[in-house]
């Protein structure tokens, strides 16, 4: 069944109040139910409060605040290198780019971007990109198994599986990696990294044309996906939508071409947008099949950098990635923000730096998250309780980067 389609003329645009429904409000047909925070697909933490008509959604609104990361305040009290373990638990599924985004902004304050050598740049991508794929294999695979199918699943999580015990013997973490360091990075690749990195790129290409087949092309998954959480494209932007989410409604917006930051401008990629092949444009559909597009492209920038760590910036005996970390890290006062494109979208750190304290004294987090979430309950009236699953499944959400 397609779900019913929601007006989304502007006038429409309001937000849910939580304190709007009451027991002794609701008409005779409607009734509350809580969703989550134990149901699997609600991602641990996140409860919505569905006020329902039958198997229709009247609204939906989203209670935060069940995890208290807390990240704000501890980076106010911390100098700017001890914050990048906190970054990492932001969006624990992606911690490679988080702290990308994060060290790249403390570099531009410290006025040191463009004068890294090349192989420390080229070896930031390579992790990223790497961590980019484990955490569309999460949510692509995740996401399967929201709507019923197990098995691609399982393919998905062995190969992120093959890719967390790469970074594991790069880093010495699973997750939580704290690698990438500002002015330089924890260590250079281990000997072999590059050769082992290049056996399993074979492997991910064949699980991507498996789920392609398998789980894209499945009459099932597309009834449950196509014309369902459509997500035009004005409402993308107006509230703020970045990444595959924004993407998936036809916008070819992304931060490594439009910032050019990094090697990004050097390398060949494309960048995939929802096209409504099953649908219409901007349905779970799209937005699900923008993540596994992303991860071939992901294996393209690999396989350059790659390409160039074993040739024009291969190791030597002599590089230390740590020789350009600063010992004291003291930006002049100012203000900064700097953001990089996550798996999820656009994460963006805001600095105040008061030029006498290597503390900095405010930080803010434009989290990606934060945002799709809060565009759930326009995506979910008017359709059905069975779709709501399917709608936040295609979100990706991490809470850890959520109540922050």
């Amino acid at each position: 069944m397609n779900s019913i389609q929601y007006d989304f003329r502007p006038e429409n645009f309001q937000l849910s109040d939580p304190n709007q429904y009451d027991l002794a409000d609701l008409k005779a047909e409607e009734m509350i139910i809580s969703l989550g925070p134990q149901h699997p697909s609600t991602h641990g933490v996140l409860r919505l409060e569905v006020i329902s008509d039958g198997e229709l959604i009247v609204d939906v609104v989203p209670h935060l605040g069940y995890l208290h990361r807390c990240f704000e305040k501890h980076a106010q009290s911390l100098p700017y290198n001890q914050i990048i373990p906190y970054v990492d638990r932001l969006d624990y599924m992606a911690s490679m780019n988080s702290e990308h985004a994060y060290v790249m902004g403390i570099e531009k304050m410290l006025g040191i971007t463009g004068t890294l050598p090349k192989r420390i740049e080229y070896i930031r991508v390579l992790v990223a990109e790497l961590n980019r794929i484990a955490s569309h294999c999460v949510a692509v695979g995740t996401y399967g198994l929201d709507i019923g199918a197990y098995t691609p699943f399982l393919w998905l999580m062995r190969d992120r599986e093959h890719i967390q015990r790469l970074l594991e013997w790069l880093s010495g973490a699973r997750m939580l990696y704290n690698y990438v360091w500002v002015g330089g990075l924890f260590y250079d690749l281990p000997i072999g990294f590059e050769e082992r990195t290049a056996e399993l790129i074979p492997v991910l290409k064949n699980t991507i044309r498996e789920v392609q087949d398998i789980v894209e092309g499945n009459s099932i998954f597309i009834k449950r996906t196509a014309n369902v959480g459509i997500l035009p494209l004005n409402l993308a932007i107006n509230t703020g939508c970045t990444g595959p989410v924004l993407r998936g409604s036809g916008l070819a917006f992304d931060l490594r071409r439009v910032d050019g930051y990094s090697v990004y401008p050097e390398l060949e990629f494309d960048i995939p947008v929802g096209a409504g092949l099953h649908g219409q444009t901007g349905d779970c559909w799209d937005r699900n099949h923008v993540r596994v597009l992303e991860c071939i492209e992901s294996i393209r920038i690999i396989e350059q950098c790659l390409e160039a760590l074993t040739g024009e910036h291969k190791r030597t005996p002599a590089f230390n990635p740590q020789e350009f970390v600063p010992k004291k890290i003291r930006p002049v006062a100012q203000d900064m923000y700097v953001r990089a494109e996550n798996p999820k979208g656009e994460l963006g750190f805001f600095v105040r730096a008061d030029g006498k304290s290597d503390i900095p004294s405010r930080m803010k987090v434009r989290a990606c998250s934060f945002h799709h979430l809060s565009v759930i309950p326009y995506l979910a009236k008017g359709a059905y309780l069975a779709d709501l699953v399917a709608i936040i499944g295609s979100m990706d959400l991490v809470m850890g980067e959520v109540d922050r």
